[in-house]
């Protein structure tokens, strides 16, 4: 067994109510999976453990309750707390095509053909997609994470192949028309 890793699940809100519920912003795409009740949590930077004691959805919205919590002034005191799950190192998604951020991080990133030109850094979730910050020698340069791009995850073999497209991580550049190249 490789042991557990700590993830980042939930950043608390503001308290909802009297009694200690607070709202959380959700860090994760499995909150039925990490954030339900009986689930212990830790607060980065601290060593304090927190155990949820209920949940509820509202309006789109997760609020939760902690054990020891039980007032709005003990739920204030955890507002921007960032929450953490211990989870085993070896789990993966549900689905083939879903990869937690850890599996990916440090990857190996080759072009079409196979050449190594860089690792990957950080996966960055924006609004309209997933990019991979891949490292090269040039530089940072982003990928949005959609298979016409990265058709080719290779975990076992630990690489990421990328599609043929000029410009993708270098800065060859591309034919405009205007005949200016060499």
């Amino acid at each position: 067994m490789a042991g557990t890793v700590e993830i980042v699940v939930a950043v608390v809100g503001r308290p909802h109510g009297v009694r200690g519920e607070v709202s959380l912003t959700l860090r994760t795409d499995e909150p039925e999976r990490r954030l339900g009740p009986g689930q212990n949590l830790l607060v980065e930077g601290s060593r304090r453990a927190l155990r949820i004691a209920s949940r509820s959805w509202s309006a789109g919205h997760l609020f939760v309750s902690f054990e020891g919590v039980g007032d709005r002034t003990s739920a204030e005191e955890l507002r921007g707390a960032v929450l953490l799950a211990e989870v085993p190192a070896e789990e993966t998604p549900e689905h083939d095509d879903e990869y937690y951020d850890r599996q990916l991080v440090g990857l190996d990133v080759r072009d079409a053909q196979g050449t190594s030109v860089g690792t990957i850094g950080e996966v960055l979730h924006m609004p309209a997609q997933d990019l991979l910050s891949v490292r090269t020698d040039a530089g940072a340069r982003l990928v949005p994470f959609v298979s016409a791009l990265v058709p080719l995850v290779d975990l076992a073999q630990g690489f990421v192949q990328l599609a043929d497209v000029p410009g993708l991580v270098d800065d060859r550049a591309i034919d405009d028309g205007s005949g200016g190249g060499e």
